[in-house]
């Protein structure tokens, strides 16, 4: 098991930026892989990125693809979300998840820790 806190969300203007963080304890960060998932009001959560053991690979939904992006400190236990260019379609609850692969992997199910979210309101 690692427990795992997100913070940084927020109210951000449309076009504006935001950084989450994840921090990690009760197991080294560097034994899974990360992932962040969403969910809007009335929609289910959705996967948003993910990123290797080693940080080496990333993940991204189509729908964040080139505005966010994932990183991680395994030193500090720590992994970051950099939200750029948001969009009021980026509302939602932000969850971040650990997985216990070897590999990078995409799907809720695949995720066997979750944090308790942080929410991410982008105004028009």
């Amino acid at each position: 098991q690692v427990q795992l806190v997100e913070s940084g969300g927020g109210l951000r203007q449309a076009g504006g930026s935001l950084r989450l963080s994840c921090a990690a304890s009760g197991r080294p960060l560097s034994q899974f892989v990360m992932g962040w998932f969403r969910q809007a009001p009335g929609k289910e959560r959705e996967f948003v990125g993910s990123i290797s053991r080693s940080g080496i690979s990333t993940s991204y939904a189509d729908s964040v693809k080139g505005r966010f992006l994932i990183s991680r400190s395994n030193t500090q236990n720590q992994v970051f979300l950099q939200m750029n260019s948001l969009k009021p379609e980026d509302t939602a609850v932000y969850y971040c998840a650990a997985a216990t692969s070897s590999f990078i992997v995409t799907r809720e199910y695949e995720f066997d820790n979750w944090g308790q979210g942080t929410q991410v309101t982008v105004s028009s």
